[in-house]
């Protein structure tokens, strides 16, 4: 059974940062893409941003390129998301997510399994 567990979310200024962890239990991740999705209220899950979990190699949406870093520690299982100059506009809950294979995708029908997912509230 896979696990993804998300941390990290919060209540942040804007201008701040926040890092958001995913700790993954429950098999071998080495071949497999790993992403984050959120969803703002009254608004569809959108891409974040995905990495290969033995590659290294990231994704990132318009929206948070140079503001956003997705990274991951094999030894641990667990992927982050260091979110620095947040906005309001990035107010959401935020999912982890596993993808079906090693490639890096941006929709979210190419991942199989998804965490509970954190909520991230950015004030003005």
């Amino acid at each position: 059974q896979v696990q993804l567990v998300e941390s990290g979310g919060g209540l942040v200024q804007a201008g701040g940062s926040l890092r958001l962890s995913c700790a993954a239990s429950g098999r071998t991740f080495s071949s497999y893409a790993m992403g984050w999705f959120r969803q703002a209220p009254g608004k569809e899950r959108a891409f974040v941003a995905a990495i290969t979990w033995s590659g290294g190699s990231t994704s990132y949406a318009d929206s948070v390129k140079g503001r956003f870093t997705i990274s991951r520690d094999s030894a641990k299982n667990t992927v982050y998301l260091q979110m620095n100059s947040l906005k309001p506009e990035d107010t959401a809950v935020y999912y982890c997510a596993k993808g079906r294979d090693s490639s890096i995708r941006r929709m979210d029908y190419a991942y199989d399994y998804w965490g509970q997912g954190t909520q991230v509230t950015v004030s003005s």
